[in-house]
């Protein structure tokens, strides 16, 4: 993650009963754990465009594309009203590889804080 150089080893943990809210854990330091949602639900257009070099860096080949998952990093607002994700800088995780990457994508359109609940 951009701005944790320190933090490498990350988990995915669901944080409610229907996977929705996921956690993605520092393994590296234990006060760390971004909140993180598929995009499906909030928006269910949104298809990034990744880049090839993340694809090669995260090991992504054309029959796994499909099991590569994108999540949102959501912050908190103080209601749900209030509450974004970041629709530029998505989180792509490989589970095949077990590598994942957040990436900033290219396209300006894409808010930084776009509200989870319209």
């Amino acid at each position: 993650m951009p701005g944790f150089p320190d933090d490498a080893r990350f988990a995915l943990v669901r944080l409610d009963e229907d996977g929705l809210l996921l956690g993605f854990r520092s393994l590296d330091s234990a006060d760390l754990q971004f909140v993180v949602v598929p995009p499906a639900p909030f928006y269910p257009d949104y298809a990034p465009e990744i880049g090839d070099d993340v694809v090669s860096e995260l090991g992504i080949e054309e029959a796994a594309a499909d099991d590569v998952l994108v999540l949102l990093v959501v912050h908190a607002g103080a209601t749900l009203a209030e509450t974004t994700v970041n629709l530029r800088a998505p989180l792509v995780v490989n589970p095949a590889t077990r590598r994942a990457s957040q990436v900033i994508l290219d396209d300006t359109d894409l808010p930084l804080a776009a509200p989870l609940v319209a």
